[in-house]
């Protein structure tokens, strides 16, 4: 029997079809269901597409919210929440939310899980998540025994790159490559223009230079010389108006009364206070150095519950301090 040409050729076609449908099958098959992340605690291999995360601080958030997964949040830490900002069965209060930092993205199924140093790891094993994420130090505790519960990654503000790190490393592990290097970008971007507009209004004719100084309430006031806000500083095309040690958590460190006094009248002072119970720049501001440093300087205050830096972060603060320092030399 004669098979028809046409039958043939749609014949062939269909095996071509099935060839490399099963070929595709077979890559979906073959593909790893993991990646191993290196990070600042050592290395952990985490699942891909995670469905259950846990956020142990706002660094961690921060991350989470910017690529667009914190509808996945089964938990999160924070050191300025406390038990009277909880509802009955563990999660933030909405009007605790509300008008903060974290109203930028999804926390209606996470419960809280403690202060990030110091964790609940019952809460954390009873929520069985498959990732937990966290910003850390040399020397933090928990480690090993949050490894235990799920795998665990966590960033160190002194390591390099940090936030760009932490976020470049969780895009891989999401899917969601392409988002986090538009968001680097945009980071980038934003300061340029910051910079030019400061430099057309003759900023830098009058301060070139800057410090940016946090004064916690009962606890020093620290000089920061990486990544909490000077970075951002840095990039807006502002020179460093004083050098410090770099020896709490490796940002920065307690700055002397007489080094403030010795601050040139080109120096712009950024005061950055911390959040919550931690602000003290009242009492900065009314102590005998801020008066004397009053004529330089402005105070740039985060969104409540902010982590210090992260794209989000860098994509409010910088154009905001870009503007506050344009009203002061007006």
């Amino acid at each position: 029997m004669t098979i028809p040409l046409g039958l043939t050729r749609v014949s062939r076609m269909f095996r071509r079809i099935l060839l490399a449908t099963l070929a595709l099958s077979s890559a979906a098959l073959a593909a790893p269901a993991t990646l191993t992340l290196k990070h600042d605690e050592g290395a952990a291999t985490v699942p891909l597409n995670p469905a259950r995360i846990v956020a142990l601080d706002e660094e961690a958030l921060g991350w989470i919210y910017a690529l667009g997964v914190s509808s996945r949040l089964v938990g999160v830490g924070s050191a300025m929440l406390g038990p009277g900002d909880l509802t009955a069965d563990g999660k933030i209060k909405p009007e605790r939310i509300r008008g903060t930092f974290l109203a930028r993205g999804d926390l209606s199924g996470a419960k809280f899980v403690g202060n990030w140093t110091q964790p609940n790891l019952e809460t954390i094993l009873a929520l069985k998540p498959d990732l937990i994420v966290r910003a850390t130090w040399a020397g933090n505790g928990n480690y090993p025994q949050l490894s235990r519960i799920a795998p665990t990654v966590g960033y160190s503000e002194q390591g390099s790159g940090y936030w760009k790190k932490g976020l470049r490393d969780l895009a891989r592990v999401f899917g969601k490559q392409e988002q986090a290097e538009k968001l680097i970008k945009q980071v980038a971007d934003t300061n340029r223009a910051g910079a030019r507009a400061l430099q057309a209004a003759g900023v830098f004719r009058k301060y070139p230079k800057a410090v940016v100084v946090s004064p916690f309430k009962g606890g020093g006031t620290y000089l920061y010389t990486k990544t909490r806000l000077i970075d951002d500083v840095r990039a807006l095309g502002f020179k460093d108006g004083l050098k410090g040690d770099a020896n709490v958590l490796g940002v920065g460190g307690v700055v002397s009364d007489e080094a403030l006094l010795s601050l040139s009248k080109d120096t712009l002072v950024i005061v950055f206070p911390p959040g919550g119970q931690y602000n003290g720049a009242q009492d900065f501001l009314q102590s005998a150095v801020g008066q004397r440093l009053k004529g330089q300087t402005v105070v740039y205050t985060q969104e409540a519950n902010s982590p210090w830096a992260g794209p989000l972060v860098s994509l409010r603060d910088s154009p905001a301090l870009t503007k506050l320092i344009l009203d002061k030399v007006k």
